[in-house]
């Protein structure tokens, strides 16, 4: 049996923990890409950093993926042009706002910052983070809704996120917000 193989009948077997370890090895490697683009010659890799961003991916994305893809899939199960361009949408309006403001808020409590500096941190972060997703996120959810059937939606949402990933994980290590 070959690896592909043997993932997609996880997949079937084990849907949320297949999804979780998929999301957490890809956003651990998306972080360590993220550490090794823009660390100096002289600074080291920070495991902590990259064990946080992984476990983000296996705690909080894998099983959000899972039950929002599923979700969309019941509520909108064709993939014609209209409905595709609804899950983007909704998508678009719910599902990336919601999973970026609890990653910066998930990093930055792990992180030490207080319910403050958390605020302001999501005040400073979000709305760009936000904007810039609005240049990426919408030509990958068409592929992603328009082609790929629903069980494998989460690992190519991943997979998409990796590159993601090294942006958001950059934006996450900036310094803590101060009041302006």
């Amino acid at each position: 049996m070959g690896f592909l193989t043997w993932y997609l009948m996880m997949l079937d077997v084990r849907p949320i923990i297949t999804k979780s370890v998929s999301a957490g090895l890809i956003y651990g490697a998306a972080d360590l890409t993220a550490q090794s683009v823009s660390k100096g010659a002289s600074e080291s890799l920070h495991p902590i950093r990259t064990l946080r961003m992984a476990m983000f991916g296996l705690l909080l994305l894998g099983p959000a993926q899972h039950v929002w893809f599923n979700f969309l899939g019941r509520i909108l199960p064709k993939r014609d042009m209209v409905t595709t361009f609804k899950k983007l949408i909704v998508g678009q309006i719910f599902y990336g706002p919601s999973c970026t403001a609890i990653f910066f808020t998930y990093n930055a409590f792990l992180q030490g910052e207080s319910g403050g500096e958390i605020a302001l941190r999501l005040r400073r972060d979000l709305l760009p983070t936000l904007t810039g997703g609005l240049m990426y996120w919408p030509v990958c959810d068409f592929f992603t809704y328009k082609i790929v059937p629903v069980h494998l939606q989460p690992l190519i949402n991943s997979a998409f996120s990796f590159m993601w990933t090294i942006y958001l994980t950059y934006m996450a290590s900036l310094e803590k917000a101060s009041k302006a």
